[in-house]
């Protein structure tokens, strides 16, 4: 059963006995939107919801309408995979997120301050990641696979784990985040040239945005050679025309000149929009050791840095979500700026310190929201309701190919036999020892052959398959192994 598009009233939209409400100077259905489309219908880059909706015209009622499953003001203390595993798709308006950097370093408050007791590494070892996130990355994107790859080649390992764990992250966030969303993916210089080639592959070039250049003049500076005062902000949109207002700044000027004004200084000045290069900005500079909003958070951003960014690219409202939340500045900033927020932050230290900030900015007098009672505190993942099958499909298949994901990581994604790199859809499974002559699904007797392989080996023992790839050329026994997984009859 479909139902088409009745038409337009007072700014609504209405489909069968469904009506959205539309947001005055917005182009996104509040917290509804559609998912699942029919046909190969393909929006213009500048189609807002409401269009699309005409457009569109049949719109399969038999799925239902991607809501949010979490409330305003919930943080997570957990790891943030999990969280974002359980979201529906499609219902965030804005996700900012300030991972780790891969800076190699450890973090930890200082005595005393408001944060005391928040630690953590951005140090990344094998630990970091698990085997089967190889085979999720390279089933979703095999060129984003091998660029991963090739990282641990041109940088090194720890590089390459850094960005397998950041990229099974970023599959989740495209499928919340709206169509009319955007994305800030903040870091620096460590790995912003990988991380922008994770968001292309991810989101998609089409989708990119900006690259913001936020620099500031804290700490000490290098004297052999530039000092590296600036970290990136990889903006990107969901898909359709994405959300955004013009931010204007005043620049102060040492004499006239056209278009300028006077200010009540008597100073020449000229209101400009924002461009993508923040340098030492009044409005957004970095924080110092004595800054009034300090919290002894190690990584903590200015508000007025994430006021700027949800100013720009959300509507009052909308949701606000970050998955790296740590003192929570943009759960603030939202909370400020009249925006629903989600938080998320594995140290447990994230809770105290979320609802302290909160506690400084509410007008007691005015708001009867209550920081310390109101803020949700969630340590399990949210329960999808939106419709989509819950069991990944190769969950769904027989036994053996329930470990193909694990088993791809833990061969590094070569061929056990020739050792070759190959993708992830060419790759076959095989029982070391056949089922023929005994041989179960278990995990310690599947490998993952290339075809090549697989079809040598036929019901062949494995003793006889190896004997036979050295018959060919193929394999010596000075033939490199993979690390992690050697099988054996």
């Amino acid at each position: 059963m479909s139902a088409r598009v009745l038409g337009k009233k007072n700014n609504t939209v209405a489909s069968g006995n469904l009506t959205w409400q539309m947001v005055e100077g917005t182009s996104s259905l509040r917290g509804y939107i559609l998912p699942f489309f029919e046909g190969n219908y393909v929006p213009r880059d500048d189609t807002t919801w409401q269009d699309f909706l005409c457009e569109r015209g049949p719109v399969n009622t038999t799925a239902e309408l991607s809501l949010m499953n979490i409330k305003n003001r919930t943080l997570f203390i957990a790891d943030n995979l999990d969280i974002l595993r359980g979201i529906n798709s499609d219902c965030i308006d804005l996700i900012y997120l300030d991972p780790p950097f891969n800076s190699k370093k450890k973090y930890k408050a200082p005595i005393g301050s408001p944060a005391e007791g928040a630690e953590f590494k951005d140090i990344w070892t094998d630990e970091d990641i698990k085997a089967e996130w190889h085979g999720e990355i390279a089933e979703e994107n095999q060129e984003l696979y091998q660029v991963i790859q090739a990282s641990e080649v041109i940088y090194d390992k720890s590089m390459k784990i850094y960005l397998m764990a950041m990229a099974v992250r970023l599959f989740e966030m495209k499928r919340i985040l709206k169509p009319t969303g955007s994305i800030y993916l903040h870091c620096d210089a460590t790995a912003s040239h990988y991380l922008k080639l994770v968001m292309d592959s991810v989101f998609k070039k089409k989708n990119y945005q900006s690259e913001v250049i936020w620099g500031y003049r804290t700490q000490g500076v290098s004297k052999s050679s530039w000092p590296k005062k600036h970290d990136t902000l990889l903006h990107y949109g969901g898909g359709l025309k994405p959300t955004f207002h013009p931010q204007m700044q005043r620049i102060i000027y040492e004499k006239p000149f056209r278009h300028t004004k006077i200010d009540e200084k008597g100073r020449h000045y000229a209101d400009v929009y924002v461009r993508d290069v923040w340098d030492d900005d009044p409005e957004t500079k970095a924080l110092i050791s004595q800054s009034k909003e300090r919290t002894g958070w190690p990584t903590q951003k200015p508000l007025a840095l994430l006021e700027r960014i949800i100013k720009a690219s959300s509507n009052e409202g909308d949701i606000v979500l970050d998955p790296f939340c740590g003192c929570a500045t943009a759960c603030v900033a939202a909370e400020q700026l009249n925006r629903q927020w989600i938080g998320m932050d594995i140290s447990p230290s994230a809770e105290d310190i979320t609802k302290l900030r909160l506690e400084e900015i509410v007008d007691k007098e005015s708001n009867l929201f209550s920081p310390f009672t109101d803020v949700i505190i969630q340590t399990e993942p949210p329960v999808r309701t939106d419709r989509v099958e819950q069991v990944p499909p190769h969950k769904q298949l027989p036994k053996a190919h329930t470990y193909k994901h694990e088993i791809y990581g833990q061969q590094e994604g070569k061929c056990v036999g020739c050792n070759y790199s190959i993708p992830f859809r060419n790759i076959t499974i095989d029982h070391i020892v056949p089922i023929s002559k005994g041989g179960t699904d278990q995990k310690e007797n599947i490998q993952l052959l290339c075809n090549a392989c697989n079809s040598t080996k036929g019901a062949r023992s494995q003793s006889e398959f190896i004997a036979i790839l050295k018959e060919q050329g193929v394999r010596t026994d000075a033939t490199p192994r993979p690390e992690h997984r050697t099988p054996t009859e």
